[in-house]
């Protein structure tokens, strides 16, 4: 019990400086560190740390071929030229300009992760609402929660998925049954809610006057390189094969054809990628493992066995609220680990697997540490000289999160009615 007990205070600590990043410290260094400390203290056998790292292979290779993807595409100005166009599109609206940027957002986070639209999509955005002299807080405010929101339409869309379903994930085909409808509902709701809380902003006139940066050769291939690792990994979930080395693969093509193309090193491409992350999400991995080690697990697991077979409804219901709370306190990938173990344990019913999803993914939007696509959406528009608040995000958050999955938990909910 004692033993337990100092577990949970470490994977405690580690959580707090993983969301708070004390002294602006990175939340790999806390999440590394908390892992090493649960093996060093013999709380955490080193095998089972090792297996659980090992764990997540294809979450790291899916986040390894998205990040380079990315980092291709912003190098090249793919998402300059494509917020340009948004502006001319936009016709001098600010509100047209929203739903522009908004639909892109949607877009990206679809077909390239939610980490896309944080760390690439968002500066262009930025850079162009400057030069359209727009108010950029509920276009900032807008890529951060498209992110979330659009993040169940597909598998691919949020590494979160591959984390909550393993070997489990399902097919495309089932995927886009079980999740389409309610994605609708939670990206409209979402779109709803920004358009009223923002609607003295989205009424002033922008910029029409701006130039669309020329796409390059390099560029267009930046683009091919995207459409083409969205379609392999269309196909890939489709046929139910592994994310992760589909991604990485596709996208290294995509990388060195263009290096190839430019006669230079795609040194320069590697090193602007944020390798911390992956030593972020793998200490994920191992504090997990020791909850699951402490008991946390079995817990857990009881009380979902439970509450199933007192209402298999309610418990959906249940457990797609409570993760998302969740989420916001422990971050989703951590959150997402954990509930995606407890539905495998207790083998309970794909409605209530399918509301942990929609919680996991869309619970985030609540506050800025919710999901690691959140935590890179600050650190971009930081390096942008840009400052939103924890408090401007949960204003919106207080209001959007709910009201999108609520809806969106209604649709699963109706849908699996009328299926039954």
């Amino acid at each position: 019990m004692t033993s337990n007990y100092a577990t949970y205070t470490i994977v405690f600590v580690a959580m707090c400086g993983v969301v708070a990043r004390p002294w602006r410290s990175s939340e790999a260094l806390w999440s590394v560190a908390g892992a090493a400390s649960l093996v060093v203290a013999g709380l955490l056998p080193f095998s089972e740390a090792a297996s659980a790292i090992a764990r997540g292979a294809d979450v790291y290779m899916f986040l390894t071929g998205m990040m380079l993807l990315s980092e291709l595409a912003r190098r090249e100005g793919l998402f300059d030229y494509v917020a340009a166009l948004c502006v001319l599109r936009a016709r001098g609206s600010a509100r047209r300009l929203f739903l522009l940027v908004y639909g892109v957002g949607t877009l990206v986070t679809i077909f390239m992760s939610n980490d896309a639209t944080a760390v690439v999509l968002t500066p262009a955005v930025l850079a162009v609402c400057r030069k359209a002299k727009a108010k950029p807080l509920p276009y900032l405010l807008g890529c951060a929660f498209i992110a979330n929101a659009a993040s169940f339409v597909l598998p691919i869309s949020n590494p979160a998925n591959l984390v909550i379903f393993g070997e489990r994930l399902p097919s495309l085909a089932h995927w886009v049954d079980r999740f389409l409808v309610p994605s609708l509902f939670a990206i409209g709701a979402t779109y709803l809610v920004f358009k009223a809380f923002f609607r003295v902003d989205l009424m002033h006139r922008v910029t029409r006057d701006i130039e669309i940066p020329a796409l390059s050769a390099a560029g267009k291939l930046a683009a091919m390189g995207v459409v083409s690792t969205a379609s392999v990994l269309l196909g890939a979930s489709a046929l139910g094969w592994p994310l992760g080395m589909s991604t990485l693969w596709t996208a290294g093509s995509a990388c060195m054809a263009i290096s190839i193309r430019k006669r230079e090193s795609p040194w320069s491409l590697i090193q602007h990628v944020s390798w911390s992350v992956l030593a972020l999400v793998a200490g994920l991995f191992v504090l997990v493992q020791s909850l699951e080690r402490a008991g946390l697990l079995k817990a857990l697991t009881e009380l979902m066995q439970t509450t199933a077979a007192a209402s298999p409804v309610g418990a959906a219901v249940a457990a797609g609220m409570g993760i998302a709370l969740a989420s916001n306190l422990t971050n989703n990938l951590p959150a997402g680990l954990l509930a995606g173990s407890v539905v495998a344990a207790a083998a309970v019913d794909p409605l209530i697997q399918s509301a942990v999803a929609i919680g996991v993914d869309l619970g985030p939007n609540l506050s800025v540490t919710g999901s690691l696509a959140t935590i890179l959406w600050l650190a971009a528009i930081r390096r942008e000289g840009e400052v939103v608040s924890a408090w401007q995000f949960l204003r919106v958050g207080a209001i959007a999160m709910p009201v999108a999955l609520v809806f969106a938990l209604l649709a699963l909910l109706l849908q699996d009615a009328i299926a039954r």
